[in-house]
């Protein structure tokens, strides 16, 4: 597959957190459909997350139903997957945000205007048919060199939010993608598996050594990523039954649904006492619109 129609991007408008990263490319091709700028303004409108998803080319078994699980439980969110359209956990990756309508990225090692052979070719057709992009930072004519990988690596860490690892053994490029992703300062999370797993060692090792944190099952990583629960309650289905918000609740409600955010957070963001600010979240609580687990990340959720 030959990628006919692609671009130079701005540095201005490098997509996702692509910017905010100390691997930010001095130059980034792309075709297809781009999310843009990550913004630090709270417009909802362009608050994109972009999560990469990554793993070894020879996975387990189980490797395809995981990572459709892990894909699906991201359905209905602003989550874009991020991937390398490398053979396994990352075109699996890729293939199951297809399925699920969640848009995603790929990021090759080697220049777009160059031949992606085989199934990665018709994945990377399909991934700019059904509105998702394929991106790099090599010239486009640059031949997928064993030592572009690190910086195709560097590149999936740089625009996500935060990295999963799937299936990795000891040694695998999607180590070296969650180390760039540390080195960002941004969460690195796995998949804990069998002690006696091949495709489980890399990942178990990152737990073990405390430098990743598990993800046990589909809905925690929704959790850990910021991500409501699904099933939001609507404002006029609550009206209809009685349950009606202050219109400071609806105004606050307004410009933080779909956010988990801290108390400190809330503060420094609204001009509300610390009384205040309690009486609404309690409110929101009270309507099903807000939750936490910990008392200290509230998760706000609903149909606004």
């Amino acid at each position: 597959m030959n990628i006919k129609e692609f671009a130079t991007i701005d540095k201005s408008l490098y997509p996702l957190l692509l910017n905010e990263s100390r691997y930010s490319p001095k130059q980034f091709y792309a075709a297809g459909t781009l999310p843009p700028p990550t913004t630090s303004d709270g417009d909802r409108s362009v608050q994109y997350t972009g999560i990469a998803m990554v793993g070894t080319r020879r996975p387990g078994r189980n490797a395809e139903e995981l990572c459709r699980r892990l894909v699906h439980s991201l359905r209905g969110t602003r989550a874009i997957v991020v991937s390398g359209l490398a053979q396994g956990i990352d075109s699996l990756c890729h293939e199951a945000a297809l399925e699920a309508g969640i848009p995603t990225i790929a990021v090759l090692a080697q220049g777009l205007a160059t031949n992606i052979e085989g199934s990665r070719g018709e994945l990377a057709q399909r991934i700019l048919d059904e509105g998702g992009a394929i991106v790099s930072d090599f010239a486009p004519d640059m031949p997928a060199y064993k030592s572009n990988f690190p910086s195709r690596n560097r590149i999936i860490a740089g625009m996500s939010v935060a990295t999963l690892i799937v299936q990795s053994r000891e040694k695998g490029g999607a180590l070296l993608t969650g180390d760039f992703c540390r080195r960002d300062g941004r969460p690195l999370f796995a998949i804990p598996g069998n002690f006696d797993s091949e495709v489980a060692s890399g990942t178990n090792q990152l737990l073990d050594r405390g430098l990743a944190k598990p993800v046990f099952c589909p809905d925690s990583l929704r959790s850990l990523l910021g991500f409501p629960k699904e099933g939001g309650q609507s404002l006029s289905k609550l009206s209809s039954i009685g349950c009606n918000l202050s219109e400071r609740a609806k105004t606050f409600f307004s410009k933080v649904n779909g956010f988990r955010k801290t108390f400190d957070e809330l503060q420094s963001e609204n001009d509300f006492k610390t009384s205040e600010l309690l009486a609404i979240l309690t409110e929101l609580e009270i309507a099903g619109l807000a939750h936490t687990d910990d008392n200290l990340y509230f998760h706000f959720n609903g149909v606004a």
